[in-house]
Order: C-alpha cells, then sequence, then structure tokens
C-alpha cells in the first residue's frame, strides 16, 4: 500500500504542473491579444453620430441629452451611445465629431457618423427628403482628407498639431460600424414591399463591403468592428408608419424584423469574405440585434418596462407622433406645447421612437464588450490582430 501511495503521487504531480504550465499559457495568450487602440475611428448613422448632424443641420433640443450630460450634446438619446462606451472603455476622451468645427480634438480619433446616413446614396437627401448626404462612400472620403491634412497639420507644427492623430494611429486604431438600417427604411418609406427591399439588400451590403475595402487597401485599417442592425419592427415610428403589419408574439412588427435579420445575414456573411480577403486584418462581426430584442421580450428580466413606448414623445398608444416628435415645439388643438420625456429614462428602453435611451445602450455595450455576441467570440479589448 505505501508502494502503490508512492508510485501514484509522481504522475498527480506531473498533471498538476502540466494543468498550471498550460493555464500560464493560455493567460499568456490571451494577455498579449489585449489591444491598446490609440485612437477610434467612427462611422454610421444616429445610433452613433456624436454630433455630425448637429453640426450640419440642425441640432436635438432639450430634453436630448437630460441623463448625462444635462444638455444637447449633438446625440440623439438622453444621454451616451454605445460608442461613448465603446471609446470609455479604452480610457479614451469621447469622439468628436468630424463635421463640428468648434472645439474639436481629434488626437484620439473622429466620428464621421451623422443622422439619417445611408449605405447607398438615398434618392431623397436634406432639405428634399429625410437622409442625410453624408452616406458612407462620403465619411469614407473624409476619412481620406483627414488622414492627409491631418498629418500635414501636425508637420506645420503649432497649437493645432497635438490635436490631430499620429500618423500610425491610422494602421493602429479600431473601426467601428453601426450603418444599414436607414438603408432598410429608404426602402419601406419609399412604398417598396418587404421583398423589394429584401432584394436590394445585397447591392447595399456590396457597397458596405467596398468601403472597408477602400480602409484596408488605402488608409491601412486593420482592426474592424462591425455591428449589425437591430429590430427595427420593434421601433414606435414603424408602427406608427405601418399600423398594419403583423405582430410577433412579443408586440414587435415582423415582417421589418424580417428584414433586418435577411440584412444581417448577408452583412455576417460579407464580413467572413472579408476575413478571407485580408488574413492579416481582424474582422469583429457584432450582433446588435439579438441584445436589443431581448430587451423587447423580457425587459422586466434586466429592469426594463413598456420597452415598445417612448420615453420622450406625443401621442397615444406608443407616445409617437410624426408632427409632435421629441423637443419640438409644436401647436396641437390650439395649444402650444414643447414634447417632453418620460420622468424616468433609466428604465425606459425607446428614448424618441427611433432611438435607445442611455440605459438601453449602456446594456447593449455590457454585452457586446464581453464577446458573447461577437464573431469570433473574442472581447471587445482584443479584437485585434
Amino acid at each position: 500500500m505505501k508502494i502503490g501511495s508512492i508510485s501514484k503521487y509522481p504522475i498527480t504531480l506531473f498533471c498538476f504542473f502540466v494543468l498550471i504550465s498550460s493555464s500560464l499559457r493560455l493567460s499568456s495568450v490571451f494577455a498579449s491579444k489585449t489591444c491598446d487602440f490609440p485612437a477610434i475611428f467612427n462611422f454610421g448613422a444616429s445610433s452613433s453620430d456624436t454630433g455630425g448632424f448637429a453640426a450640419a443641420f440642425t441640432p436635438p433640443n432639450y430634453p436630448y441629452g437630460r441623463t448625462y450630460f444635462h444638455m444637447p450634446a449633438g446625440r440623439f438619446s438622453d444621454g451616451r451611445l454605445i460608442i461613448d462606451f465603446i471609446v470609455g472603455s479604452f480610457g479614451l476622451p469621447y469622439l468628436n465629431a468630424y463635421l463640428d468645427s468648434l472645439g474639436t480634438n481629434f488626437t484620439h480619433g473622429a466620428n464621421f457618423a451623422t443622422a439619417s446616413s445611408t449605405i447607398r446614396l438615398p434618392k431623397q437627401i436634406i432639405p428634399n427628403g429625410g437622409f442625410s448626404p453624408f452616406y458612407l462612400d462620403v465619411q469614407i472620403d473624409q476619412l481620406t482628407q483627414f488622414k492627409t491634412r491631418s498629418q500635414m497639420i501636425r508637420a506645420k507644427g503649432g497649437v493645432f498639431a497635438n490635436l490631430m492623430p499620429k500618423e500610425e494611429y491610422f494602421s493602429k486604431g479600431l473601426y467601428t460600424f453601426d450603418i444599414g438600417q436607414n438603408d432598410l427604411g429608404a426602402g419601406f418609406f419609399a412604398n417598396m414591399s418587404v421583398e423589394e427591399v429584401n432584394a436590394s439588400v445585397p447591392d447595399i451590403i456590396n457597397k458596405f463591403s467596398a468601403n472597408i475595402k477602400n480602409i484596408y487597401n488605402n488608409l491601412g485599417g486593420r482592426s474592424f468592428w462591425i455591428h449589425n442592425t437591430g429590430p427595427i419592427g420593434c421601433l414606435p415610428y414603424i408602427f406608427v408608419n405601418f399600423p398594419s403589419a403583423i405582430k410577433d408574439s412579443v408586440g414587435c412588427a415582423k415582417p421589418y424584423n424580417d428584414v433586418a435579420q435577411n440584412f444581417n445575414l448577408n452583412l455576417k456573411n460579407a464580413v467572413l469574405q472579408l476575413r478571407k480577403d485580408f488574413p492579416s486584418a481582424a474582422f469583429t462581426y457584432v450582433d446588435i440585434y439579438s441584445i436589443k430584442y431581448s430587451l423587447f421580450k423580457e425587459p422586466n428580466k434586466y429592469g426594463f418596462e413598456l420597452p415598445l413606448v417612448a420615453c420622450c414623445g406625443y401621442g397615444e398608444k406608443y407616445n409617437f407622433t410624426r408632427g409632435a416628435q421629441c423637443g419640438q415645439s409644436v401647436v396641437l388643438n390650439g395649444i402650444k406645447i414643447t414634447v417632453g420625456s418620460c420622468d424616468n429614462p433609466s428604465v425606459r428602453v425607446n428614448w424618441d421612437g427611433i432611438h435607445y435611451t442611455e440605459a438601453a445602450n449602456k446594456f447593449v455595450f455590457d454585452q457586446i464588450s464581453t464577446g458573447a455576441f461577437s464573431d469570433p467570440p473574442i472581447p471587445l479589448k482584443m479584437a485585434c490582430q
């Protein structure tokens, strides 16, 4: 018995040391993958616009910004957006909008997103339509100019030199994207059928991929963090404009969510192809749709209520009316009113009928930052090559 006892200990100790050394090696691998992004360059629409639309057109009024900034801050929410939480997680300052000429600091990146932007050139643009002229092609053109001109300013020196990113930041930075929902909306509001909008998706995705390739080939980008589009069929502006749409068990407009899911499938396949085409780059596809839909499906589980009803708005069932939107002063039944918000946005999902509250944005960020909804399933801080 004594001999048997002695003989098994070396094996046990050997296995123990193998496990320890394996754990150390794995820890070392993960530690070495931690990304130190010196800058972030963002592209998109209102879900990640930190002041582009406000600088170019009419800024949103109070109560936009009421929760965090305590004043309108160019964001279409009561507070911070997902992109704000992303940059904050790297210890970087909030991104200034590229279009904002006042008090801007681009040392750690720039935000090219503007509300109402699309991937493809829209048929109608502001002021003769509802979509931004700064569609994705233009945003990438702005990035190209920004890279060239920022380095000219740095080379010249002076007071503005330190407000520009270093040249290597364009290859070491993170490129984030949240765009596409307005392309689907453009089809819906042009009276296209669900089938027709679905048929347009491959071309939309091809345009998106072409811009990613441009950044890789001509601007040096190597790390890409790409959000899919959310459940558009769960938003009050869809309910009000398309009241006859079939609802799912949650109360969302099913045909419109089906189109969003088709878009997302095509986007995911495009990201997979980009990964094959450019193996030296890191492409992370992030499933925003599933996280946002969970807020409509099980709001109470996550501390939310009335997910289908806008917090800031005016109207009946969904607190949303096209002619009386959040922050606007309007005359209704002979009485002038300013459309205000609900008392507690922190327990609400939808802010103004289209966009999400800061609380919902923070919830989404907390989920995506872990990598649990990413392909490949890696945390945000490891999303580099």
